[in-house]
């Protein structure tokens, strides 16, 4: 058979095969340059960003210590504390810390340092074992001299002789939601050192004998609010103005509740409740030590109390004003005009659930406590100790201020929950890799607002987080399918009173957008880079490509990669597969004849850090691979194009041997584009070579594009930076070339109109017509002259029986690797928009009883792309997709 001319392309024939999807046949073929790997100079990589978290798991870490990362967390809380940043939470699994946590790291007003439990599957402890005092005899957490800092949702064990938390000095410091025991007479949460906006709240205590919460001398602006504690004395506040107590449930065994002491004027004490009786509710052998609230005669200046509820059975005073007790509320009212709102009754509460690391206390139906809280309280919290909602109980008279019915003391009483529904999606005018997870859960009873009881576990999380609203905002790694799973829990996940509720999990679909580099060589087997010999690649031969990182970028932070792939010094014919997992796959993405250097453009997802090139024939092989670019949540979106002819040099002049073209796209792209994706084809080549596309304006690089010999026609998918809206191309051989490109599309920012990110799905086979899958309204069987064959693209729509509900994009691009087998004779396959009418465009260049194949990007409409066999005989095709585009949320 002889060359022949065909829709303006030089097309050689060659034979077909037996082996795989290649011939046995081709000229001599041109060598692939050879050249160390290059450095990535034409788009900088994207800056490194702080973490948002330090992770902290001592059943996880490393003999060494860790980083703090969430695959390689530090051992100890401290250890993260040593180098947090404002900003940053340090997020602890559970686990028994026996450590002295002295925390010296400041956050802002705006990015301040949080400690937090991640205690959905278990308690975080810090301090000492049950069987010994402990690591010291101080306090076992210390904020010395900080600024903006939270500690969250710990069980803090403190020992003799000192707090378990000591405040010392500090500003803006918040203590949330921690189970605190203390041995006797250490005392839970002391503030010193004058410090100021100290807030304490939502805590568990259960302290042997000092106070639970101590405000000491200079304090200023100390907010007390939300809290339980059991203890032998309550809360003290001694030479600290200002300060709020707000909202607390105090049980003493027959010591002061609330005292207010020395010069502490402008207290404000509401919404408690204070018992002083002790659990069992027995009179006192001292009564007169078992006052409800005190507030020294320095102290009472300014100083409001309202709206708490005593329980008088200890026998001792309510009050103690100035110095007077008082033994009723109607005393106290009239000599003091405080008090107006209170109560003094029994409080119908239980403790609950007593056990080593927390214990709650509840209301019974029917307590006075029960929708008669002042809501409007100085400090007033928006949700209760375990973070559940104000709630309006029906049998309940709504007799408190502010909404009505929020009730006295820390825990407000609940209707039944249900967790109801959870939707996800990506976030609107987000990065790609940016969701949003929403719950909505119902309550039997009005709430107030939705508050607290929620956890997610997004799905490249290692364990869940918990939120105090039913929403949460997370980046994921990598694009595809992202899921979450969360949970609904009516008691703030404290496991008391049935436990963690655990519901259903959701999905959608994140993408991912593209950073171009400067080609730069990963893998060259005849120069043992990439592997540790020369060796060519045995048959049905595996090469594994460890990609640590990419272009700098750390590679669980990689979607995909794109590579230029070259086979060279084939013996036999065959096929290239090349994936990222380790199972295989059944697609092609090169074919080869013997003795001909082949390229082809391949975007391969990344997963566990490594991907496979495989050798699908009879004999060895050489294999090159250069990096195009890459696919993360930084970077461009890109803009699918019906295909665009932008040059054909057969009009013109062929370029002249080791001659530059250059491409002006100006007219047909926008100013800032990134890069272009073209289908480049060389035709009428006078000698053998190789083509190099490049960013205009920069060093021709090391690296080649197209591999041709004398006489042939090939294409091959290029995805090349612009620059100044130029590219440019180098004709590397001692031969003229004609060059014909077509656009795809572009990549750019959102201003330009490229908004779409990329999907991986694959490799994945989607159409064969030897088979007829795949193709719509087609039996099995080739493509006839000037037929068109239609695909509908892979997506996702279900993932393990979760479906992506509202927000399930489809494919407005495919990017797949089309092959032409067994053609009768030559043609070029067009890759075009469902009904619409096929372009002056080429994808695959083929000749009689030749398999070829090509990358291309191809414009989808209702997800579906046609493809348009534009020849006088038959051949059959294959589709085999590497992934898709979808539109921004």
């Amino acid at each position: 058979m002889g060359s022949r001319w065909f829709a303006g392309f030089l097309v050689v024939p060659l034979v077909l095969g037996a082996g795989g999807l290649a011939g046995p046949a081709a000229p001599a073929n041109a060598a692939v340059p050879a050249r160390a790997a290059v450095p990535v100079t034409a788009q900088p990589a994207a800056q490194a960003v702080l973490p948002t978290e330090l992770s902290v798991d001592q059943q996880r870490c490393s003999a060494t210590g860790g980083t703090g990362s969430s695959d390689d967390p530090f051992c100890t809380i401290s250890a993260a504390a040593a180098v947090v940043q404002p900003g940053q939470t340090v997020l602890v699994e559970p686990g028994h810390y026996e450590e002295v946590l002295t925390i010296r790291r400041s956050g802002t007003p705006e990015a301040p340092i949080t400690f937090r439990a991640s205690a959905v599957r278990g308690d975080v402890r810090i301090g000492k074992v049950r069987s010994m005092e402990g690591p010291t005899t101080g306090s076992v957490i210390i904020f010395a001299g900080v600024h903006d800092v939270a500690l969250r949702d710990f069980v803090v064990e403190g020992v003799s002789g000192a707090p378990a938390v000591t405040v010392d000095g500090s500003t803006r410091v918040t203590i949330d939601g921690n189970g605190i025991r203390g041995a006797t007479a250490s005392g839970g949460v002391r503030i010193t050192g004058a410090s100021r906006d100290v807030t304490v709240s939502r805590q568990w205590f259960l302290i042997g004998g000092g106070p639970v919460v101590a405000v000491g001398a200079g304090t200023v602006n100390a907010v007390v609010v939300g809290n339980q504690g059991y203890s032998r004395v309550g809360m003290v506040v001694t030479d600290a103005p200002d300060t709020v107590v707000t909202g607390n449930t105090i049980i003493t065994t027959c010591g002061r509740g609330i005292d207010v002491a020395g010069d502490s004027p402008g207290a404000s004490i509401r919404n408690n409740i204070v018992a002083t009786a002790g659990s069992v509710r027995q009179v006192c052998a001292d009564p007169a030590a078992a006052a409800a609230i005190t507030v020294a005669a320095g102290s009472t200046a300014r100083s409001v109390v309202d709206h708490n509820l005593i329980d008088p059975v200890s026998g001792g005073p309510f009050y103690v004003w100035g110095g007077t007790a008082h033994t009723t509320r109607d005393s106290f009212v009239a000599s003091t005009g405080q008090g107006v709102n209170d109560l003094a009754t029994n409080p119908g509460i239980d403790i609950v659930d007593i056990n080593y690391w927390r214990s709650w206390i509840t209301l019974r139906p029917g307590s006075p406590a029960i929708d008669s809280a002042d809501g409007s309280a100085p400090g007033a919290l928006p949700s209760d100790i375990l973070g559940n909602p104000y709630s309006d109980d029906p049998s309940a008279a709504n007799t408190g201020t502010g909404s009505g019915y929020r009730d006295r003391g820390a825990w407000e009483r609940q209707g039944t929950l249900d967790a109801g529904a959870i939707d996800i999606r990506r976030a609107a005018g987000g990065g790609p890799l940016d969701t949003v997870a929403t719950i909505t859960p119902t309550h039997s009873w009005p709430v107030e607002r939705e508050e607290g009881r929620y956890a997610f576990q997004f799905g490249d999380q290692t364990v869940a987080r918990i939120s105090d609203v039913p929403r949460a905002s997370y980046t994921y790694r990598r694009a595809g399918v992202s899921c979450v799973s969360y949970y609904v829990s009516p008691n703030g996940f404290r496991r008391v009173n049935g436990g963690v509720g655990t519901t259903d999990r959701a999905c959608t679909v994140t993408g991912s957008y593209y950073t171009a580099v400067a080609p730069t060589r990963l893998l060259d087997t005849r120069t043992a880079l990439g592997i540790p010999t020369t060796v060519p690649v045995a048959a049905g031969g595996r090469v594994t490509l460890d990609l640590p990182q990419v272009a700098g970028v750390p590679v669980a932070d990689i979607s995909s990669i794109v590579l230029n792939v070259t086979v060279t010094s084939p013996t036999t014919a065959g096929f290239l597969k090349v994936y990222s997992n380790a199972t295989g796959a059944i697609t092609s993405s090169v074919n080869f004849v013997a003795n001909e250097t082949v390229p082809n453009l391949v975007t391969v997802p990344v997963r566990d850090g490594r991907i496979y090139l495989e050798n699908a024939s009879g004999g060895t092989v050489h294999l090159v691979a250069d990096l195009q670019g890459y696919y993360s949540a930084h970077g461009s979106g890109f803009a699918p194009m019906t295909p665009t002819r932008v040059l054909d040099t057969r009009s013109a002049a062929p370029v002249a041997p080791n001659g530059d073209l250059h491409v002006d796209l100006s007219d047909v792209l926008p100013a800032d584009v990134t890069a272009a994706i073209l289908n480049v084809t060389v035709t009428q080549p006078t000698t053998a070579g190789v083509l190099t596309v490049y960013p205009d304006g920069t060093p021709v690089p090391m690296a080649s594009n197209l591999n041709f010999v004398a006489g042939q026609t090939i294409p091959n998918l290029v995805t090349v930076p612009v620059l100044g809206g130029k590219v440019a191309i180098r004709n590397v051989s001692s031969g003229t070339t004609h060059v014909v490109a077509d656009l795809a599309g572009y990549f750019g920012s959102a201003a330009s109109g490229a908004t779409q990110s990329y999907v991986p799905y694959g490799p994945s086979r989607i159409a064969d017509s030897r088979t007829g899958d795949g193709l719509i309204d087609r039996t099995a069987g080739p493509l006839e002259k000037q037929a068109v064959a239609s695909v509908e693209a892979w997506y996702y729509k279900a993932f393990d029986g979760a479906d992506c509900g509202s927000d399930c994009p489809a494919p407005t691009a495919v990017v797949a690797n089309l092959t032409v087998t067994a053609p009768t004779t030559a043609g070029v396959l067009t890759a075009f928009p469902h009904r619409t009418t096929p372009p002056t465009a080429s994808n695959v260049n083929f000749v009689a009883g030749e398999t070829a194949s090509n990358l291309a990007v191809i414009k989808t409409r209702d997800a579906v792309i046609s493809l348009y066999n534009n020849s006088s005989g038959s051949s059959h095709v294959l589709v085999d997709q590497a992934g898709y585009f979808i539109a921004a949320a």
